[in-house]
């Protein structure tokens, strides 16, 4: 087992329309102004850019991401990534019943290449698995905070 391999996958219900996620996910530049950990994003050509992540272990994570897919009409935006973290990542927005509004899928495949995480890889995994999920429910609660500010709602 390649200790330093990981897969996630996450599922989100939000009550907003599928087009209205889909175009907060598709801007990467204003992840900073609703998920906490998204320190930075740099864009240096018409698709990559530069990200910064930290979430609560005292270590920042630097990736350039390049887009793979863009493709509204399916509502699917993958990038692929290279840095501290090699490997993709993806959001699959679907249109749900009125029950459940929309289901986002995260999904992503790293190899992480930061040297310290890589030596810290067997008893870090514990600690960088939650770190993980943290910073994913800090993104789902930034989201549905910008969903509502963008539909003129108070959260």
């Amino acid at each position: 087992m390649d200790w330093s391999h990981y897969r996630f996958r996450s599922a989100w219900h939000l009550d907003a329309e599928p087009d209205a996620v889909y175009r907060v996910l598709e801007r990467p530049d204003h992840y900073p102004l609703w998920w906490p950990q998204v320190r930075e994003v740099r864009q240096t050509g018409e698709t990559s850019g530069i990200l910064r992540f930290r979430s609560m272990l005292p270590y920042d994570l630097i990736v350039t991401a390049r887009s793979t897919r863009h493709d509204p009409g399916n509502r699917v935006l993958e990038v692929a990534m290279t840095g501290d973290l090699e490997g993709w990542v993806r959001w699959t927005i679907r249109a749900g019943d009125r029950a459940t509004g929309t289901r986002l899928e995260f999904e992503q495949e790293v190899v992480v290449r930061k040297l310290l995480m890589r030596l810290l890889s067997v008893p870090g995994r514990p600690f960088f698995i939650v770190n993980h999920a943290l910073m994913m429910r800090a993104g789902r609660l930034g989201l549905l905070a910008r969903l509502a500010a963008d539909a003129g709602h108070v959260v």
